[in-house]
């Protein structure tokens, strides 16, 4: 059987306790039996395979929020439902505090925020919760949209962030996935570069340095014209 990391024992345990505050259980799922069926199989693997894709390398404080999937695969011959991940964030310092996190995720043709909380080992930990939750058929995959961004003044770092997944059942939760790691940096923006100050005053700054070369030209003929005058009137 897969063994089970610390972190995801301490983010499943967060996430089973936030899931009894969803209310009743999704009545659609409640009503298929097959959804019972969704849980570890003879060898103890997880039915859902939860990966992290298309996730940027690096995220600057104070920039919009990048975007990265949650795809959930459903390898059993059931349909699961009442899904839930929830987002584990581990940085190298331990100085990353959810007030500095802003983490949403697509749920249909809405945006969902995230309530990120800050266990005793200093981990931030979002549950992706307020609905019904995913559901995917058997054989299937959904894909789930997040996007992820930090607020101005977040210092550099470097982040590990893995994806759990919880399948609500009645007031508790059954863990079903987990995802590989996803590293990335948080790092400080650099300065803006010529190309950037071309992008942001357009063709007016390409008039302007014309007009300047054209003047510099100009003064540098005069100078040499006159110059030569000089000379000649010497002699």
């Amino acid at each position: 059987m897969r063994p089970r990391r610390p972190l995801a024992l301490a983010a499943t345990a967060i996430a089973a306790s936030a899931l009894t505050s969803l209310g009743p259980t999704h009545a659609t799922a409640a009503a298929d039996p097959g959804t019972r069926a969704c849980a570890a199989d003879k060898r103890g693997d997880f039915p859902i395979d939860t990966r992290i894709d298309d996730g940027p390398a690096t995220y600057h404080p104070g920039d919009a929020p990048r975007h990265f999937s949650l795809d959930l695969t459903n390898t059993t011959a059931t349909r699961c439902a009442d899904l839930h991940p929830v987002l584990v964030l581990v940085d190298k310092t331990r100085k990353l505090t959810p007030k500095r996190i802003a983490l949403e995720f697509r749920d249909g043709g809405r945006w969902r925020p995230v309530t990120v909380e800050r266990t005793a080992r200093d981990e931030n930990i979002g549950v992706f919760d307020g609905f019904p939750g995913f559901s995917v058929g058997a054989g299937d995959k959904v894909t789930v949209d997040v996007r992820l961004a930090f607020a101005d003044g977040t210092g550099p770092d470097d982040v590990v962030a893995t994806a759990a997944l919880v399948r609500r059942k009645d007031d508790d939760g059954d863990w079903v996935g987990e995802s590989g790691d996803y590293p990335f940096s948080i790092e400080e923006a650099a300065g803006p570069t010529l190309a950037d100050e071309l992008a942001r005053t357009g063709p007016r700054a390409l008039l302007g340095l014309g007009v300047a070369a054209g003047t510099l030209l100009l003064a540098g003929t005069t100078l040499v014209v006159g110059a030569r005058r000089l000379r000649v009137g010497g002699r």
